[in-house]
């Protein structure tokens, strides 16, 4: 019996152990229904640009980037990938995801930046064109549109409410492989990269690589709450750090680029910098924390309301600000116009002071100054530029594109929301009241040309009216 119940005991052990694994690994979260639930509305983002070639032999890695002069050494005068004059066109992948059942799509910025042509693949491996309404690069969000009805969409969740430690998903395309599924955990939230200023920036261990940009972060309900932006890497690949953008700042970016085709953010003028436990002690505060003026733009709002230099700016509307790295997105999720209530520190001494802020600089001004309600006989609603905004967009004339029809005419020619007509069948827009007019005379048996500006590029395309348009 002696010998039975030794045996007994390390299995009894090892059972207890057993039993204790397996309720952990039912623990574990299960991904299967978030990812049947969500794939269909992942896409698979295709840009292609056409680029000059140089007329020097360049060497090209595996991804297109230009390689060191001294791979010629390998090489000699063949080197792989040489220009010789000419245009080439190059390809990229990326990811996004669906939004709305009327084909709106977001991704970054980055994906589609500079690209001539976009392509979006569903699920369904239908491809679709993709317009690019507007794209902003502080918060590295674009937001594109599709002429499509009745696609499946992803429901969206509070990135306000996610913690350190919840675990959460990825879907996308790394190196081409579309659909593929990553998981792991938040690690920080609220972080701050040196170069984007203006996202709170969510850190997961989710394994992102390229092609993963653009795509949505799940939480466990399987609702979005980021879009993966970025990777922190020494390699090219992941190394186990990766962030995402906070779903709530894409969707209020994602608004205002629908609307008006760009982001207009609030500005202060000032130069600022950390405080640090020293510069604290110094300027009488209780510990470090606020944001230092170093310096004002003499011509800004914040010196016009009185701000100097050396004044600690510790919150925003009540809001503390913990760190330097806090005051421009609190500042810039403000429109032109709006009030600020600064509370500052001042040669010891707490006080507040209203600030108006201002335009960014280089952003246009009062860019609308009238919408038409008429869809023009094209399909679309337009609004008059004013000088300054003209001025802005380096224009004598135009008219800006708010909304599109996507089974109108100008949908068809590719048109698409933040383009600014400038001119139609060879004749100058001035005004919408022009558009209206050239439109009402245009020709139904032959296309047209029409020049527009898109994302600071001027472009032709071929429009042709339908007998029936307007109607």
């Amino acid at each position: 019996m002696k010998s039975l119940s030794r045996l007994m005991v390390p299995a009894l052990a090892m059972a207890a152990l057993m039993g204790t694994s397996m309720v952990q690994a039912n623990e574990l979260p299960d991904f299967t229904q978030l990812v049947k639930d969500s794939a269909p509305a992942v896409v698979n983002i295709a840009t292609t640009t056409e680029v000059k070639r140089a007329s020097n032999p360049v060497f090209r890695g595996p991804n297109g980037e230009e390689m060191p002069e001294f791979f010629r050494r390998f090489f000699g005068d063949q080197v792989p990938g040489q220009g010789q004059g000419g245009v080439e066109k190059r390809s990229s992948l990326g990811s996004g995801f669906i939004i709305s059942d009327d084909g709106y799509i977001m991704t970054n910025a980055h994906v589609v930046d500079g690209a001539d042509e976009v392509m979006v693949r569903l699920n369904d491996r239908r491809e679709l064109k993709a317009q690019v309404v507007g794209e902003d690069k502080k918060t590295d969000v674009a937001l594109l549109k599709v002429s499509a009805e009745d696609l499946p969409t992803l429901p969206l969740g509070d990135s306000g409410a996610l913690e350190v430690g919840e675990w959460v998903a990825a879907i996308g395309s790394p190196f081409g492989f579309d659909h593929s599924v990553t998981a792991g955990i938040v690690s920080a939230i609220d972080r701050t990269l040196p170069s984007d200023a203006y996202v709170p920036f969510i850190q997961t261990d989710v394994a992102i690589n390229p092609g993963n940009s653009g795509g949505p972060l799940f939480n466990l309900d399987g609702k979005v709450v980021g879009i993966n932006s970025q990777i922190y890497t020494r390699s090219g690949g992941f190394m186990g750090v990766s962030f995402a953008i906070p779903i709530n700042v894409a969707m209020d970016v994602a608004d205002k680029l629908k609307t008006n085709g760009r982001v207009d953010r609030g500005w202060l003028g000032v130069v600022i910098q950390p405080v640090s436990k020293d510069l604290a002690e110094s300027f009488g505060l209780d510990r470090a924390r606020g944001a230092l003026i170093a310096d004002l733009d003499p011509d800004g709002p914040a010196a016009a309301s009185g701000l100097q230099s050396g004044d600690i700016i510790t919150a925003v509307d009540g809001k503390d600000v913990e760190s330097s790295a806090n005051l421009p997105r609190m500042v810039g999720i403000s429109s032109p116009g709006d009030s600020l209530k600064l509370s500052l520190l001042r040669d010891g001494k707490s006080q507040t002071l209203d600030v108006k802020v201002g335009h960014w600089p280089g952003s246009e001004k009062n860019q609308v100054t009238k919408a038409s309600d008429d869809k023009q006989g094209l399909g679309i609603a337009a609004a008059d530029l004013d000088k300054a905004a003209l001025k802005e967009l380096n224009l004598d004339n135009g008219v800006r594109v708010m909304e599109v029809d996507p089974q109108g005419v100008a949908a068809e020619a590719g048109i698409a929301a933040g383009d600014v007509l400038v001119e139609l069948n060879q004749k100058p827009l001035t005004s919408v009241k022009d558009l209206r007019d050239i439109v009402a005379a245009l020709p139904t048996d032959r296309p047209v040309s029409l020049r527009l500006v898109r994302n600071g590029r001027p472009l032709y395309v071929a429009l042709r009216m339908r007998k029936d348009a307007g109607k």
